[in-house]
């Protein structure tokens, strides 16, 4: 993009924004205002949870209707149980905060959709949730051939309902973690805390949501922010105003310049 036009573009934005076209009037899933009554309510009667609950009840009834033996359907939901954490760890950490993606037009829309926008606005629901048309085909395609190897063709749907179930529960402790209140178990305070450090204070660490172990084999895994410096894209996973000069796809799609820091707000206290 030629720099005269790039620098046009910006301008635009600035002067947009002073005319608070793009400024917040108010949000019906903001999780940073929601307490726990709010999220059961807005978690169970979201479109893309309740797609998933039903997909998950028409696997059981189809690994119901070809059953053939109880291991092959104790094999896959045990195995995929068991690689759930590695592959959310693989996905995170080298897919969702990988720069090749926004560096190639093709895959700049579905890299700013699947993360980028969720760091952008880590409380708004919305964004939180991946899309299904991205996250199904993942679902399917790593599960099904899993479960198949296993079980045959009862396995396949054991193996999907079970990477559906996991991926409600990773979503459901997801939103715990952006809501705005102070959790009572020492468990969920605890995976809020790695979570938040995630995405105010360094996000090259703490890939997990409910497991951290690839997090500490690994060695991206901290407790406090005084174990190592901030950094400075934990808001923009390194798309920053130079780096939407050379790959401007992403600017683009969302229609303003990549912030830096979160937009300000003001919560009300969460209550139970």
């Amino acid at each position: 993009m030629p720099a005269a036009e790039f620098h046009h573009k910006i301008e635009k934005f600035k002067s947009h924004l002073k005319d608070r076209t793009f400024k917040r009037k108010g949000r019906s899933f903001d999780l940073g205002k929601m307490n726990v009554k709010q999220l059961w309510l807005g978690y169970l009667t979201y479109p893309t949870i309740l797609l998933y609950f039903s997909l998950i009840i028409f696997s059981v009834f189809l690994m119901i209707h070809f059953y053939t033996n109880w291991i092959s359907i104790i094999g896959p939901i045990a195995l995929i149980f068991f690689l759930f954490p590695t592959i959310w760890y693989i996905i995170h950490r080298w897919i969702m905060h990988g720069k090749w993606f926004y560096q190639h037009k093709i895959t700049a829309k579905m890299w700013k959709r699947i993360h980028w926008d969720h760091h952008q606005d880590p409380h708004l629901m919305e964004v939180l949730f991946g899309s299904p048309l991205h996250t199904l085909p993942s679902i399917f395609g790593i599960c099904a051939p899993v479960g198949a190897l296993i079980g045959g063709l009862p396995g396949a749907f054991a193996a999907v309902a079970t990477g559906l179930y996991l991926t409600c529960f990773y979503e459901f402790f997801h939103c715990i973690q952006h809501l705005g209140y102070k959790p009572k178990t020492e468990w969920v305070n605890y995976i809020k805390k790695l979570h938040v450090l995630h995405h105010f204070h360094d996000e090259n660490g703490n890939f997990g949501i409910t497991n951290y172990l690839w997090d500490r084999l690994l060695s991206t895994y901290y407790v406090s922010a005084t174990d190592r410096p901030r950094s400075a894209k934990v808001f923009n996973l390194g798309y920053s105003i130079d780096e939407a000069y050379r790959y401007p796809w992403v600017m683009d799609l969302t229609g303003k310049p990549p912030k830096d820091r979160p937009d300000p707000a003001h919560p009300r206290p969460a209550t139970r």
